[in-house]
């Protein structure tokens, strides 16, 4: 099996091993500034001392006051200044400390000889042994100069002790250690949020391309950055939606496919219905009509004729309608008011709006503009809707009728809305209904509203139910217009 680290964890584990690596030279580089700070700091401490040890000892040395020389060196003894010692100017030495008394290889040998100048001065680290204890001292010796006369009158020799050298050290590196710690776990805190902020929309941008392969290509993915994740994942969702866009073209282009066969069926079937039924079916209905005039028939008899007359009548019609709505004629075009047409579908209904007392409301909108369209069609299907609208409102009902002009995908479109109170139609059916043979009334053949949607886009329009406030139902027609000059 093999161990895979995700993405952010990898980021997470380099960027704190670069912490890590970065955090501890700088450490270590600042620990060698410090301990070299400290010596100098030690060093400094000492030359100042010893050059005011020379400064006041530099009388009683012209003079030779040898007890002045030893008090003064005395009373400068303590647990830091291990030991000092006082030469001539022939490098022997003049006093010392009682402690060292004992160690002549301290203060036998002078470490300024020769020719020096006045600002000439030995230091060195060094360990001595004192009472038989190995001591590490900071060991200064400088020259003792008469200003006036410029000569070399002897050398003071400091020890230094250097024990307290340690401990700060190692209070300096437990300061820094405890630096050290807070800047990795910030440095590994910082790493993991700013791991997390790559990775997340990384890992958002790779959810969204499953969810794209598996053919879900209205998911968005979310990402507002404005660096090169963020230019990339707007760029996913320009080619998401050109594919959904393509995907949407695609499957109505195959639903246009598809009704063209069945329209091509049902006009081999419409054809085959005229040949062998429209011309025997005539003469039936003329036989029926002979009979009808016949003085000879009773009153039943005469009843069960007009029920087959009107029975024929109606076969006639279900063929008149399935050939209107196999065949394709083309358009007559011809420059419109979208309100006339509405006004003169409605007066073919003015009977059966009457009939039931349907209140009309019209709201045109005023100067909308002429529509190049076949005005006989467009008024067939007006009169259509209407008819349906008639036919599903109750008595007293109402039936409104709206025009209005609107941009549609940036181009100037008519919108004809023809709402109703009336029962309504289910909202699983709203595409169904414009389907061939498909209908929600008892009587009907589900012609009329397949043969609407069909002279709607031959003028290159839409037409659909669409959601309305309280009861009933709602046609919207969309059809291009002209822009206005």
């Amino acid at each position: 099996m093999t161990f895979r680290l995700s993405l952010q964890k990898r980021f997470t584990i380099w960027v704190a091993a670069l912490v890590i690596f970065l955090v501890g030279a700088i450490l270590w580089v600042i620990e060698k500034r410090e301990v070299n700070t400290i010596f100098d700091e030690y060093t400094n401490r000492g030359l100042l001392f010893t050059r005011s040890m020379a400064e006041l000892n530099l009388r009683s040395l012209l003079v030779w006051d040898v007890d002045a020389l030893q008090s003064s060196v005395d009373e400068q003894i303590d647990e830091n200044r291990l030991y000092i010692i006082i030469y001539d100017r022939y490098a022997t030495p003049i006093v010392y400390n009682r402690q060292i008394a004992s160690d002549r290889a301290i203060y036998s040998q002078s470490q300024l000889q020769g020719e020096i100048v006045p600002k000439s001065a030995y230091i060195q680290a060094k360990e001595v042994l004192l009472d038989k204890t190995l001591r590490r001292v900071l060991e200064i010796e400088i020259p003792i100069f008469d200003r006036s006369s410029g000569s070399r009158w002897g050398s003071v020799k400091l020890g230094l002790s250097l024990a307290g050298l340690p401990a700060e050290i190692r209070k300096i590196r437990l300061v820094l250690i405890l630096l050290g710690a807070a800047g990795l776990l910030l440095g590994i805190l910082g790493a993991t949020v700013l791991a997390r902020r790559i990775t997340r929309p990384l890992k958002r941008l790779s959810e969204g391309t499953v969810r794209i392969a598996r053919g879900d290509f209205a998911h968005k993915i979310d990402i507002d950055s404005t660096d090169e994740i963020g230019h990339l994942a707007r760029r996913f969702n320009e080619m998401s939606e050109k594919l959904r866009l393509t995907l949407e073209e695609i499957e109505a282009t195959n639903k246009k496919l598809v009704q063209s066969e069945k329209l091509a069926q049902v006009g081999r079937m419409a054809a085959t219905i005229a040949h062998e039924i429209r011309n025997p079916l005539t003469s039936v209905k003329l036989n029926i009509q002979k009979i009808q005039t016949s003085p000879h028939l009773d009153e039943t008899e005469r009843e069960h004729a007009a029920l087959s007359g009107e029975g024929i009548v109606q076969i006639e019609r279900f063929i008149k309608e399935l050939l209107n709505f196999t065949r394709v004629s083309e358009l007559q075009k011809a420059h419109f008011s979208i309100e006339q047409v509405l006004d003169e579908s409605l007066k073919l209904l003015r009977g059966v709006f009457a009939e039931k007392r349907i209140a009309v409301e019209r709201r045109y909108v005023p100067g909308l503009p002429e529509v190049v369209l076949d005005g006989d069609r467009l008024r067939q299907v007006f009169a259509n809707v209407l008819r349906n609208a008639a036919e599903a409102v109750e008595p007293g009902g109402r039936v409104s009728i709206s025009a209005a002009r609107i941009d549609h995908d940036g181009a100037c479109r008519l919108r004809v809305r023809i709402a109703d109170n009336g029962s309504g139609i289910p909202e699983k059916d709203w595409e169904n209904i414009f389907e061939p043979f498909f209908t929600t009334k008892p009587q009907g053949f589900g012609l009329g509203l397949a043969n609407a949607r069909k002279i709607v886009e031959q003028h290159k329009g839409t037409i659909r139910v669409v959601l309305k406030r309280g009861p009933g139902t709602a046609f919207e027609i969309l059809l291009p217009c002209e822009e206005p000059r």
